[in-house]
């Protein structure tokens, strides 16, 4: 898709910006507490993207990394034709870069603004809100901030939900099985939440679509008050008025959805069974179940540092001079080893077994040098993989309990200025495994940046 040109910005006077080698940076099209969203192009494919960059340590400091975890969870768990697609994601050792779909034609919110819609056109966006919805609410995913703000629409008028910083998933469920979490925006907001004694995310969701449906046909909130303490007696009561232009069908709904008891609140199987909603036919979106994978390689986004040590040996150099490079290090792999409080692990499928990871500010080549000095000085044997020159063998010349000792080492790329290096036991007894960590730290203290769970000093 072709951006317009109201969409596009040169950066730095004309100069273009790509980032990760792939992504052409364009004007910025919001800005939050912990991250802005750029317009982007993909460089390869013409595409236009959205891109929220967001700054990690600033998240961190103010105890967002499990908002923003969960985030990423949500969007790469729930693909639907009316949820913003989350394309891939990236990272360096200062951020994060959620690639998602452009969607070009704005908030819901704007189109309201300028007035109500005609209930033919209402109802179509309703539906594709119920339909997300159901969606979300299939995979466990309740959003609890829905409004017609985080509702977007594309260049064919199809509506999108976006903005699932607030949403649940079912192991944030407390014994009793509910969420006691209160959030969202207080129009918007059911009656449970805002009594904090325990509730239900999808029936909470589904009293939000009665208030936006409410919205999109009168073109103002059911309950409103300038005292938000007036504005929650109407909610606790749903007390509120319709405008005579509103059909007998869509009064129906609506009387079914904004009810104060969540048991007795109308379900997404029996508004899509009811005469008002059922006009239009359904999205169907079965084509959309398989979940896309998202274990991403990063690609570097900046020019390689100097590198600080001296003394590189040739193979080293050689290394550095050569076609091949070490792989790539999964962006969801690389942020879990640097912060034991944001761990994304469950996130992606991994076969990778028991293993010490450490992360360096040196080239790949430098530290393979490195860890070559340092199983000398250990005595044990190197072998390197013929397959992959950034990967060695290293192995004790003593027999211990279960055999020689051997220990592969691989080194991963991030970024040019970040490497991630594996451990792993290849064979030989735990216990001496063991030992070999504790011995091998201290040869490599000075290019260690932070050890698996341990806070980087950089």
């Amino acid at each position: 898709m072709e951006d317009s040109s109201e969409d596009w910005r040169r950066t730095s006077a004309g100069h273009r910006r790509i980032i990760f080698g792939k992504y052409e940076m364009g004007r910025m099209l919001g800005q939050g507490t912990f991250a802005k969203v750029y317009y982007a192009r993909d460089s390869v494919t013409a595409e236009s993207v959205a891109v929220k960059v967001i700054k990690t340590e600033q998240v961190r400091k103010e105890g967002f990394m499990e908002q923003i975890t969960r985030e990423i969870a949500v969007m790469r768990l729930v693909r639907h034709p009316n949820v913003v697609q989350l394309k891939e994601v990236m990272a360096t050792k200062t951020k994060i870069f959620l690639v998602m779909e452009y969607v070009k034609g704005g908030e819901l919110f704007a189109k309201i603004e300028k007035g109500r819609l005609k209930e033919d056109l209402a109802r179509k966006y309703f539906q594709q809100l119920v339909s997300a919805i159901d969606y979300c609410h299939s995979r466990g995913v309740s959003h609890r901030d829905l409004k017609p703000e985080n509702l977007l629409l594309d260049e064919n008028e199809n509506l999108k939900v976006s903005d699932f910083g607030l949403s649940a998933l079912p192991e944030q469920l407390r014994n009793d099985g509910m969420l006691h979490t209160q959030c969202g925006t207080p129009a918007y907001v059911a009656p449970e939440v805002l009594r904090r004694k325990g509730y239900d995310g999808a029936k909470a969701d589904i009293w939000s679509c009665g208030v936006i449906l409410y919205v999109l046909l009168a073109g103002c909130l059911p309950f409103r008050e300038a005292n938000i303490m007036h504005m929650y007696k109407k909610i606790f009561k749903a007390e509120y008025e319709f405008p005579p232009w509103f059909s007998a069908g869509s009064r129906q709904l609506i009387s079914k959805l904004l009810v104060v008891d969540p048991s007795q609140r109308v379900t997404v199987p029996e508004i899509m069974h009811v005469p008002w909603f059922s006009k239009v036919s359904r999205t169907n979106h079965s084509s959309h179940d398989k979940l896309a994978s998202l274990i991403i390689a990063p690609i570097p986004i900046d020019e390689p540092e100097k590198d600080e040590m001296t003394g590189e040996s040739e193979k080293s150099m050689k290394r550095s001079k050569s076609n091949s490079s070490p792989r790539f290090y999964n962006a969801f792999e690389f942020i879990s080893s640097m912060s034991s409080g944001f761990d994304l692990s469950g996130m992606f499928e991994t076969h990778r077994k028991s293993a010490s990871l450490f992360t360096s500010k040196f080239r790949a080549s430098t530290v393979m040098d490195k860890l070559e000095s340092v199983a000398k000085k250990l005595n044990f044997k190197i072998s390197f993989s013929k397959q992959n020159e950034y990967k060695l063998k290293m192995q004790g010349i003593s027999e211990g309990r279960k055999g020689k000792l051997a220990v592969t080492v691989e080194v991963f790329e991030v970024a040019p200025e970040v490497a991630v290096v594996e451990f792993s036991k290849e064979s030989g007894d735990t216990l001496e495994y063991k030992k070999f960590e504790e011995d091998v730290r201290p040869g490599l203290q000075d290019i260690v940046w932070s050890w698996q769970g341990e806070d980087s000093n950089g």
